[in-house]
Formats: C-alpha cells, sequence, structure tokens
C-alpha cells in the first residue's frame, strides 16, 4: 500500500512524501544493522587498545652478535625473532579484522629479506606456451658470431 503526503509550508511551498511500509520498515532495518555494525567495530577497537603484554622474553645481543626474542599478548599477537650478525630468522602471528588467522614465517640474510604465509600475494603459474619457449631458447643457444 502507497501512502502519499502532501505538506506545505514556507520554505518548501509543496512536498510529497511516497512511502510504502515496507520502505519504511527496510529504513528501521538498515538503520539497526547500521547501529550493530557500528557498535561491533567499537568492541573489536576496545579488543586491541586493551591488550596487555602477556609473556616478554629478551636475550640481547652478546659480544658475537647473537640475539632472541620473544612475545604475545592478550589479543593473540605473538612473535618471535632469532638472528646473529649474518642475519636472522622469525615468525609472527595475528588474527586479522576480519577474523582470518595470519602466520608469516621469515628468513633475512645475504639474499634479503623472504617471507613466507598463505595470505602473502603469490605471482601467476608461466604459462605453458612460456615454459615451452624458454626451454626451447636453452637447448638452441644463439651462435656466436
Amino acid at each position: 500500500m502507497l501512502a502519499i503526503k502532501a505538506t506545505a509550508s514556507e520554505d518548501h511551498p509543496t512536498s510529497v512524501d511516497y512511502t510504502t511500509p515496507e520502505t519504511s520498515k527496510m529504513f528501521k532495518l538498515s538503520l539497526c544493522l547500521l547501529a550493530a555494525l557500528m557498535l561491533a567495530t567499537v568492541y573489536a577497537d576496545n579488543i586491541n587498545r586493551d591488550a596487555v603484554i602477556t609473556r616478554e622474553d629478551s636475550d640481547p645481543a652478546d659480544p658475537e652478535g647473537n640475539y632472541k626474542y620473544a612475545f604475545e599478548t592478550s589479543n593473540g599477537i605473538q612473535a618471535q625473532e632469532a638472528g646473529n650478525a649474518n642475519g636472522a630468522t622469525g615468525s609472527s602471528s595475528y588474527v586479522s579484522p576480519e577474523g582470518i588467522p595470519i602466520s608469516l614465517t621469515y628468513v633475512a640474510d645475504e639474499n634479503g629479506f623472504q617471507p613466507q604465509g598463505d595470505h602473502l600475494p603469490t605471482p601467476p603459474p608461466i604459462p605453458e606456451a612460456i615454459l615451452r619457449a624458454l626451454e626451447y631458447i636453452a637447448a638452441h643457444p644463439q651462435q656466436q658470431q
């Protein structure tokens, strides 16, 4: 059922409101959903704001440069690293805002920083035709003139 309501005022000589009971219900439902999302966001922010360190281990660098540290927080963040003058290895984990567990391991050495984790982007596979072309080029090097 469509309700038409016409009103007049000094500012707006004529305004017409075309509403249906369904439109009104959808608007109210949308407002409730928006309020619930805002409340969830505030709650999620408070989880991280109130986080405290629950475990912390640290061995500062010795004369040879060897060190290690580890910590854990009340909201599930964990990290640890060990290294020396030649490089370091470590890992960290946390839960993303979307609720997905994120785990990262890494090595940092003369070859650079090498992270690994399921959440990291990976390059697409090399097309079969390109692989065949590369194999052909490797098997048939150019002749020097």
